[in-house]
């Protein structure tokens, strides 16, 4: 736990340490640049399908650090390929602050309940508020809190996203490859220390509780 928390100071430390390393975008130069980005993700970053992130308001810095690590092949995405590679940084800094400006629309929570690893079935909110706002302590997992804020509007300056709203199959599946190892581009590995100690079941619960959080 203490080499987590360690490990997360460190992450911070290294975001906040180059604070105008990443200039601001200017969004209306961004928005004509996104119209190969809008058949999935819409064109005010609210994406229809829960396969495709929202981009609406994830937060400036961590979305224009994304589309880099994705056209440096950094974080593979099969979907993108290719449809970076003629973007300049400039380009995806306009696009990062087009999608940033945009407000982002709530997928919602759903009520439900769930088996966790003792056999019981326990309330899928319930387990998730848990999870989000007080970690899990035995385990070693650190709230979601201390990094992407109480109500889910993450750290712009760190460069952590905003969280609130987005789909949970989304969310789900990110926890997932960063506890696979799938997805690495984490910086100082910190989601992949968090993840690879969340169960299947907090990973859905914590997911469907950000949904709707706001």
């Amino acid at each position: 736990m203490n080499k987590l928390l360690s490990s997360m100071g460190v992450a911070l430390g290294v975001t906040l340490a180059a604070p105008f390393a990443v200039a601001g975008g200017d969004a209306a130069k961004g928005q004509p640049l996104t119209a190969v980005c809008a058949a999935c993700h819409s064109a005010d970053g609210n994406s229809a399908l829960a396969s495709f992130p929202k981009l609406a308001g994830l937060g400036e810095r961590y979305l224009l650090k994304q589309m880099k690590d994705i056209k440096s092949g950094a974080r593979p995405i099969v979907e993108m390929t290719g449809l970076l590679d003629n973007m300049s940084d400039e380009d995806l800094a306009n696009i990062a602050a087009y999608y940033n400006s945009k407000v982002t629309q709530l997928s919602g929570s759903k009520d439900f309940n769930i088996l966790v690893n003792s056999g019981t079935e326990v309330n899928a909110l319930e387990l998730g508020t848990r999870v989000y706002r007080n970690g899990n302590k035995e385990a070693g997992i650190p709230a979601c809190t201390g990094c992407h804020s109480p109500r889910g509007q993450g750290n712009e300056p760190a460069g952590y996203p905003r969280l609130s709203g987005q789909h949970a199959d989304y969310i789900a599946k990110q926890l997932q490859d960063f506890r696979a190892g799938r997805r690495a581009n984490d910086e100082a590995k910190v989601m992949r220390g968090v993840a690879e100690r969340m169960t299947d079941a907090e990973i859905t619960a914590v997911a469907n509780f950000i949904a709707g959080l706001n």
